[in-house]
């Protein structure tokens, strides 16, 4: 276990460097182009590449991958494994490749299934389609970039993958800039076009940076095909099942991006909702990268050898320690988020085109998105962990029937109770714990329990030392915003001082209560530090 914490370690560092270039990247957007029909129309043209990246890159395909090429390198050695390698960066060539094609040709329609309520702004309509044929081409990069990351997650290579989204996050401002604001003007690009050129030209230093790495663990590329490689067939059939419950999720997102383009704001009409819900959705990626996905990328080699190995017994420690570290890092942040969101939120957008207006409005989509973190991030662990064991149709299943629970909540929730965007946050919360509580629960009776009363035990008294920790940040937030007043100093001053205080007054009561993996994590924090964070990037 304490390989995995040192490893999430190495992760959450990374993801950490990630998350805060993915928020310089966010701020200068937000300064830039703030909340209207430029930025709306940009978060469309992104999102729908996005929505076939989790099929086709981090979502189907690595959950499919992972276990199979870390089996591959474990029972039939290196020679065998970069074969394997080479087949499936073929495919994706060829298959991903084929679906940008089509994706640019039917960019109209996809806009108009997404959003139909921009066709009611003049403008928009048209420039979500040019925004969606610019950053096509992006799905092909990150998918090779996904691949990349999971080779090297399986050589236990765990900083340089988690690092390479931060080489996007920055290479996509640097370059968008240089293109919409300083070449632009004399080559004829907008600033908004400029910035989604920029995309593109990110994805590609993504993959770049992990080439080096990969060169130095045993692994090129070379054009390879043989649709009869057993391991490719393999991966195939595993992507089946994953694709169709990933297409859950992206349904789920085109559900509340419908709903979400159709939401008159009183003081906005149509303009703001998308945005907010993006930016807010931003936010709460911030934990979820670094607590989530990095625990659930150190775990899945682990477990994934377990199953291999028919170790049961270290397959389920393995994975109880792995959700215990999972809702030790996210119920607390779920807490922070909610209390210190307006401030947060303040304190790195507010200003620019992104007006007051527009922090409250996204604070209030945080704090509903902030209810659903653990079990977003526990679903992040849960989920591979069958595929694992080589069932990839119970995942697929408990997504498909989300697409239910989504619609009944989003609906209810905007057209009865009139929560607006709030309301879409909301139903993305009660989509993660549902989800999360049926796959606890299947999982728990398949493998012979996942000592869930240690589980239980433990998860209550975080929930205790979560609750005494807003109460701490809830005073100490109304005390110093009510010195200096609801504006940029004010959520400066209240970050700086409820932030420290809040993970001071968690780990004290966490000490108190002896919460196992606060001491788990306590232990490993000071064994393998900074230093050896370095180390292992190296």
């Amino acid at each position: 276990m304490a390989s995995i914490v040192r490893s999430a370690g190495i992760v959450s560092a990374a993801v950490a460097l990630s998350r805060v270039s993915g928020l310089i990247r966010e701020m200068a957007m937000a300064r830039l182009f703030g909340a209207g029909q430029a930025y709306d129309a940009f978060l469309l043209g992104f999102r729908i590449p996005n929505l076939t990246r989790d099929l086709f890159a981090e979502g189907a395909l690595s959950s499919a991958f992972v276990p199979t090429f870390t089996q591959c390198l474990a029972a039939k050695g290196k020679k065998q494994a970069a074969e394997l390698a080479n087949l499936v960066a073929t495919a994706i060539i060829a298959v991903v490749g084929l679906v940008c094609l089509a994706g640019v040709v039917f960019s109209p329609e996809l806009v108009r299934l997404l959003a139909p309520g921009f066709a009611g702004k003049p403008g928009k309509f048209q420039l979500a389609v040019e925004m969606t044929r610019i950053m096509f081409p992006f799905l092909l990069l990150v998918a090779l970039a996904a691949q990349a990351m999971g080779i090297l997650n399986a050589c236990n290579r765990f900083g340089v993958p988690a690092l390479s989204s931060t080489f996007f996050n920055l290479g996509s401002v640097a370059f968008g800039l240089l293109l919409g604001f300083w070449a632009g003007p004399h080559i004829g690009l907008t600033p908004i076009h400029g910035m989604a050129i920029g995309i593109v030209l990110g994805g590609g230093l993504q993959l770049l940076f992990q080439w080096p790495s990969l060169r130095r663990a045993g692994f090129g590329f070379r054009l390879r095909v043989n649709l009869r490689d057993p391991d490719l067939r393999r991966i195939v059939h595993m992507m089946g099942p994953a694709i169709l419950g990933n297409a859950a999720v992206q349904i789920n997102v085109m559900v509340n991006t419908n709903f979400a383009s159709g939401i008159a704001d009183p003081l906005r009409g149509l303009d703001g909702p998308v945005s907010w819900l993006a930016y807010a959705f931003r936010f709460m990626q911030l934990p979820l990268g670094l607590f989530g996905v990095a625990i659930a990328s150190a775990t899945l080699p682990e477990i994934s050898r377990s199953a291999a190995a028919n170790d049961l017994d270290e397959f389920r420690r393995t994975l109880a320690r792995s959700l215990g570290l999972v809702f030790l890092l996210t119920v607390p942040s779920s807490v922070g988020l909610a209390v210190l969101g307006d401030a947060m939120i303040g304190a790195i957008y507010q200003g620019g085109k992104f007006q007051a207006y527009d922090t409250q409005q996204t604070a209030l989509a945080l704090s509903w998105y902030a209810i659903g973190l653990a079990g977003y991030a526990a679903i992040k662990v849960l989920a591979p962990a069958f595929y694992a064991l080589g069932d990839s149709r119970t995942p697929m299943y408990v997504s498909l029937a989300s697409i239910a629970t989504n619609y009944v909540v989003a609906s209810l929730m905007v057209r009865v109770a009139g929560m607006g965007h709030a309301g879409l946050a909301l139903s993305t919360s009660a989509v993660a714990l549902s989800g999360f509580v049926t796959l606890f629960w299947i999982l728990r009776n398949r493998i012979g329990g996942i000592h869930g009363r240690a589980f239980a035990r433990s998860t209550a008294k975080i929930l205790a030392a979560s609750a005494a920790m807003g109460a701490a940040i809830w005073l100490s937030s109304h005390g110093i915003l009510g010195w200096l007043g609801a504006r940029k100093l004010g959520y400066l001053a209240d970050v700086a001082v409820s932030i420290p205080l809040g993970v001071a007054v968690f780990f004290l009561v966490g000490r108190w209560c002896r919460i196992g993996e606060l001491e788990l994590a306590a232990r490993a924090l000071g064994q393998f530090g900074l230093s050896r964070v370095i180390k292992s990037n190296n």
